[in-house]
């Protein structure tokens, strides 16, 4: 099988998301029809249309492919190559007409995610990245936050995690809370050293958080699950226990600080969102 190299994949990539966003801009966010899943996570045709146009312009011959709205083929767990893609992140925020949800495409080689990149149309905001190549965000090179303590950091949070007052034990903390949706989006913004770090209380699939993995470790940052493992993907499952991300100065604080704070929730106990 012939080598993809970062950059080119990259290119489709970004040729993924243009086509994606361009397919469902005639949809409009706050306004859409919402059917409910198992676990009561909403999907719209949107999402569907998106997930049609991302396969169609990035699977080639040998590679596998694994989505949120496609059927899980196991083939892929044969595959040294697979497209991991959330075709539209935050499908909560997106029938709410909230602008923090987006499209998600990773490519994941031997179970590591080395290519990625998020849009979020409702924003302008294009995150692309590469292991070989670093991130940029509309075209801008950009980093992990170089912050080394958590006191005054800026920390993503699950916004319906928030809601269920998953969040509460860390409200004397010294660090500032802002809610948010998608979590792709969510490791998206750290990626670009626009906030410092995120983290997620509860299990995630892997086409959540593909994409932002492979944008956060490419822009200098660290990443890893709940019990300070590395992530891998392409799974038989799928799943993932919670997730760690940040500016690379702090990780050992999150991982102290987290470890006194939480307990690892079982991978039986799916997230309902973002």
């Amino acid at each position: 099988m012939k080598n993809v190299s970062h950059p080119d994949a990259l290119l489709r990539i970004r040729e993924a998301l243009r086509a994606a966003v361009a397919a469902v801009t005639h949809f409009v966010p706050g306004n859409v029809e919402a059917s409910y899943k198992a676990g009561q996570d909403p999907v719209t045709e949107a999402d569907r249309v998106a997930n049609d146009v991302l396969r169609e312009v990035l699977v080639q011959d040998g590679e596998g492919w694994l989505s949120e709205e496609s059927v899980d083929d196991k083939q892929r767990l044969g595959k040294e190559r697979v497209w991991v893609v959330d075709p539209l992140d935050g499908t909560r925020e997106f029938v709410a007409g909230i602008p923090e949800w987006c499209v998600s495409v990773a490519l994941v080689e031997h179970g590591r995610a080395v290519a990625g990149g998020i849009c979020n149309p409702a924003t302008g905001e294009l995150i692309l990245g590469s292991l070989e190549t670093g991130v940029t965000l509309n075209g801008r090179t950009v980093r992990a936050s170089q912050r080394e303590s958590l006191a005054g950091a800026l920390v993503l949070a699950s916004r319906s995690e928030v809601k269920r007052g998953e969040w509460d034990r860390f409200r004397s903390a010294s660090f500032t809370i802002r809610p948010l949706g998608s979590v792709a989006y969510k490791l998206a913004l750290v990626a670009a050293g626009v906030a410092d770090a995120t983290w997620t209380l509860v299990p995630k699939h892997e086409w959540d958080v593909a994409a932002g993995v492979v944008l956060v470790e490419a822009a200098g940052g660290f990443v890893h699950d709940l019990r300070s493992a590395p992530v891998k993907f392409n799974s038989a499952s799928a799943l993932l226990s919670g997730l760690v991300a940040g500016g690379p100065r702090l990780r050992a604080s999150i991982t102290s600080f987290l470890g006194a704070h939480t307990q690892t929730r079982s991978l039986e106990e799916p997230s309902e969102d973002a």
